[in-house]
Protein backbone atom coordinates (compact mmCIF):
# COMPACT_ATOMS: atom_id res chain seq x y z
CA UNK A 1 0.00 0.00 0.00
CA UNK A 2 1.81 3.30 -0.97
CA UNK A 3 0.91 5.85 1.67
CA UNK A 4 1.54 9.88 1.39
CA UNK A 5 3.98 11.52 3.59
CA UNK A 6 2.60 15.03 3.09
CA UNK A 7 5.49 17.42 4.04
CA UNK A 8 4.07 19.37 7.10
CA UNK A 9 3.66 16.43 8.60
CA UNK A 10 7.66 15.47 8.84
CA UNK A 11 9.27 16.63 11.60
CA UNK A 12 11.24 20.12 11.20
CA UNK A 13 14.75 19.09 10.92
CA UNK A 14 17.20 21.41 13.16
CA UNK A 15 20.60 21.20 12.47
CA UNK A 16 21.93 22.55 16.35
CA UNK A 17 20.79 18.75 17.59
CA UNK A 18 23.43 17.46 15.26
CA UNK A 19 26.86 20.16 16.70
CA UNK A 20 27.77 18.07 19.53
CA UNK A 21 31.37 18.69 19.47
CA UNK A 22 33.90 20.53 18.14
CA UNK A 23 34.99 18.80 15.27
CA UNK A 24 31.26 18.84 13.87
CA UNK A 25 30.89 22.27 14.65
CA UNK A 26 34.30 22.83 12.45
CA UNK A 27 32.99 20.66 9.92
CA UNK A 28 29.50 22.32 9.36
CA UNK A 29 31.23 26.15 9.20
CA UNK A 30 33.94 24.87 6.48
CA UNK A 31 30.96 23.25 4.29
CA UNK A 32 28.50 26.32 4.69
CA UNK A 33 31.67 28.72 3.78
CA UNK A 34 32.79 26.68 0.87
CA UNK A 35 28.94 27.41 -0.54
CA UNK A 36 29.84 31.26 -0.40
CA UNK A 37 25.93 32.38 0.28
CA UNK A 38 26.27 34.98 3.59
CA UNK A 39 23.41 34.93 4.61
CA UNK A 40 23.87 30.88 5.23
CA UNK A 41 27.31 31.19 7.12
CA UNK A 42 24.88 33.77 9.18
CA UNK A 43 21.87 31.20 9.63
CA UNK A 44 25.03 28.83 10.24
CA UNK A 45 26.33 30.93 13.38
CA UNK A 46 23.24 31.07 14.39
CA UNK A 47 23.05 27.23 14.61
CA UNK A 48 25.98 26.57 15.90
CA UNK A 49 25.32 29.53 19.11
CA UNK A 50 21.74 27.86 20.08
CA UNK A 51 23.67 24.46 19.95
CA UNK A 52 26.61 26.34 22.61
CA UNK A 53 23.67 28.35 23.79
CA UNK A 54 22.43 31.73 23.22
CA UNK A 55 22.84 33.58 26.13
CA UNK A 56 26.37 32.25 26.75
CA UNK A 57 27.12 33.57 23.06
CA UNK A 58 25.58 36.39 23.64
CA UNK A 59 27.82 37.20 26.34
CA UNK A 60 30.90 36.13 25.43
CA UNK A 61 30.48 38.45 21.89
CA UNK A 62 29.04 41.37 23.69
CA UNK A 63 25.63 41.40 22.22
CA UNK A 64 22.21 41.21 23.80
CA UNK A 65 20.45 38.06 23.17
CA UNK A 66 17.90 39.72 20.84
CA UNK A 67 20.45 41.38 19.05
CA UNK A 68 22.25 37.32 18.22
CA UNK A 69 19.15 36.11 17.47
CA UNK A 70 18.75 39.31 15.14
CA UNK A 71 21.76 39.26 13.42
CA UNK A 72 22.00 35.35 12.68
CA UNK A 73 18.67 34.68 11.57
CA UNK A 74 18.20 32.64 8.25
CA UNK A 75 18.49 35.23 5.36
CA UNK A 76 20.11 37.95 7.58
CA UNK A 77 23.53 39.73 6.26
CA UNK A 78 25.11 40.81 9.59
CA UNK A 79 28.39 43.28 9.60
CA UNK A 80 31.30 41.56 9.21
CA UNK A 81 32.30 42.73 12.88
CA UNK A 82 29.46 40.83 14.39
CA UNK A 83 30.64 38.13 12.32
CA UNK A 84 34.38 38.16 14.16
CA UNK A 85 32.85 38.94 17.58
CA UNK A 86 30.40 35.73 17.45
CA UNK A 87 33.30 33.59 15.78
CA UNK A 88 35.40 34.16 18.84
CA UNK A 89 32.42 33.55 21.00
CA UNK A 90 32.33 30.34 19.56
CA UNK A 91 35.79 29.76 20.12
CA UNK A 92 36.18 29.43 16.00
CA UNK A 93 37.74 31.32 13.54
CA UNK A 94 37.85 31.94 9.64
CA UNK A 95 40.25 30.87 7.62
CA UNK A 96 41.40 31.54 3.93
CA UNK A 97 42.49 29.51 1.86
CA UNK A 98 43.45 29.69 -2.32
CA UNK A 99 41.26 28.60 -5.06
CA UNK A 100 42.32 25.71 -6.95
CA UNK A 101 41.74 26.94 -10.47
CA UNK A 102 41.91 24.05 -13.34
CA UNK A 103 42.73 25.87 -16.41
CA UNK A 104 41.10 23.88 -19.51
Amino acid sequence: MNETIRVQDLPEFDMAEYLEDDSAIAEYLTMVMEDGDPALLAAALGDIARARGMAEISSKAGLTREALYKALRPGSYPRFDTIQKVCGALGVRLKAEPIDRIEA
